[in-house]
């Protein structure tokens, strides 16, 4: 397939790509259309798409989605052969204006936002080595132990590591969030809005698959899919259960620990998806918010006493991150603030943390911990 054909794929997504309909999903519907596209044509189409919207904030839409497509991949060539061709003023084209209201715009965040992500695999605890010598160029991360970045362009889908259980694909930041959580072996933990699983896969092995994680979601499909990755990943301590958000809780436990990984406006992962700084407005930032305390203040009341709650959102908005802890700090005073000790600094730190993207080099994160009161 010719380049110009490529470009055409690539405007034919841009064209689908709205609000509801976000990019990454049509590029993969598109590609499933065009049976004669080839792996490495699929990837140059995607990284036509998302240089698009990367460089969207310098773009005239007025020139046609081609010429426009021509030009983001020329900024993006000479962005990445001179990131000095951009200045720091001209970096704020990067997110739309409003960003600046919600939260602080570190011209760091800007660079490493024009820049393309890494892909992070977590091996199985103690065998980063073993997957790294596995897998060609594939790095241990020098932050956290079990996390290897991977520069390839093999399918690890189909590697007999990944059908193995060696590892799961999983973002560094969210690396993180399980190690905040720290589950001890023979302990009960409730991955409140667990998605497809990952960190729910992670709370378990770092419990040895010994004790129980419930894992719930509203959406039943996304549990069918953690299923069939702790089958693959041989993960059997984990129980899932559908959760509509409500104040009854899917099971009648109490937790030693309460992993609340919010919905959010994920601000956080606008390096991997480009796409979504266009299609987020600051009401959904509100909303949101909203809906972030009502959650943990639900989660809270379903603790041990002595138990952990630990909250987790991929975005740094202030409505979404110190705002929610101090609703819930108000809210929920007898509770503890747990201080945060990030493994790579080894010091402890305040009960929130923000994991910046150019300092973590994965999605931005932010996290909260707490404890609740033992028994008098």
């Amino acid at each position: 397939m010719t380049s110009e054909k490529l470009i055409a794929v690539a405007a034919n997504v841009i064209a689908r790509a709205d609000r509801n309909k976000p990019a990454d999903a049509v590029l993969r519907a598109v590609l499933r259309e065009h049976v004669g596209i080839s792996r490495e044509e699929g990837s140059a189409i995607s990284t036509t798409v998302f240089a698009y919207y990367r460089w969207l904030g310098w773009l005239e839409p007025k020139a046609g989605t081609k010429r426009t497509i021509h030009r983001a991949l020329e900024l993006d060539e000479s962005f990445r052969k001179r990131p000095q061709s951009i200045n720091d003023k001209e970096l704020r084209r990067a997110i739309p204006e409003w960003i600046a209201g919600e939260m602080d715009v570190p011209t760091e965040w800007l660079k490493t936002l024009q820049t393309e992500p890494l892909l992070w695999l977590r091996a199985r605890p103690g065998r980063a080595g073993e997957v790294a010598e596995k897998l060609p160029v594939t790095s241990p991360s020098d932050l956290l132990p079990d996390a290897l970045s991977y520069a390839g362009r093999e399918d690890l889908f189909r590697t007999p590591e990944f059908h193995a259980g060696e590892f799961e694909i999983q973002d560094i930041s969210s690396q993180a969030v399980g190690l905040t959580c720290a589950p001890q072996p023979g302990e009960t933990w409730w991955d409140a809005c667990a998605g497809e699983g990952g960190k729910t896969l992670h709370l378990c092995d770092l419990m040895g698959n010994r004790g129980r994680v419930w894992a719930s979601d509203r959406a039943p499909w996304r549990l069918q899919r953690l299923k069939r990755r702790a089958a693959r990943a041989r993960v059997f301590n984990y129980r899932s259960v559908a959760w509509d958000g409500g104040a009854r809780a899917p099971v009648r436990t109490q937790f030693d620990g309460v992993l609340m990984d919010a919905p959010c406006s994920g601000l956080g992962t606008w390096q991997r998806n480009p796409h979504a700084r266009w299609t987020t407005q600051p009401r959904d930032v509100e909303e949101l918010a909203v809906a972030q305390k009502r959650l943990l203040a639900h989660a809270a009341a379903t603790l041990k006493p002595g138990g952990k709650l630990v909250y987790s959102v991929c975005t740094m908005t202030r409505h979404e991150t110190a705002e929610v802890v101090d609703f819930f700090s108000k809210q929920f005073p007898e509770f503890e603030p747990i201080p945060i000790v990030l493994p790579w600094k080894k010091t402890a730190a305040t009960n929130q943390v923000w994991l910046w993207p150019q300092e973590m080099a994965g999605n931005g994160m932010f996290i909260a911990a707490w404890r609740k009161p033992r028994a008098v």
